[in-house]
C-alpha cells in the first residue's frame, strides 16, 4: 500500500482534494477530476469513466504500462507518474496547449 500512500500524497501536494480509499481514487482541483490508479499488477485498463486518468507506477512497470496504453488507445487522456523511493516524475503527460514566449 506504500505506492497508494505516495500517490495520494503527490496529488494532495499538487493542491488536489483526494477522495476514496484503495488503489483507485479521485483527485479533484477546480474543474478537473482525475481518476488515479496505482499500478502493482494491472491486468485490465480502467474503462472510460471520466476524461482524465493518471497511473502511478514504479520504475520497472512504467514502460510496459505506457506501451499497453498506447496500443489500447483509450478514450480518455492519460498520464503516468513514476515513483522511485521518495522521488517521483511525470513520465508521460497528456498533450497540452502550446505556449509561446
Amino acid at each position: 500500500m506504500r505506492l497508494v500512500e505516495q500517490a495520494r500524497s503527490i496529488f494532495a501536494e499538487l493542491g488536489y482534494t483526494v477522495e476514496g480509499n484503495g488503489p483507485e481514487f479521485r483527485a479533484e482541483r477546480a474543474w478537473k477530476v482525475v481518476h488515479v490508479n496505482t499500478v502493482y499488477d494491472m491486468n485490465e485498463l480502467p474503462r472510460g469513466d471520466g476524461q482524465f486518468h493518471c497511473f502511478v507506477a514504479q520504475p520497472h512497470d512504467a514502460d510496459e504500462l505506457e506501451d499497453r496504453l498506447t496500443r489500447h488507445n483509450p478514450a480518455y487522456e492519460w498520464a503516468i507518474i513514476v515513483v522511485d523511493g521518495e522521488e517521483y516524475q511525470v513520465e508521460r503527460a497528456p498533450p497540452g496547449p502550446s505556449v509561446t514566449v
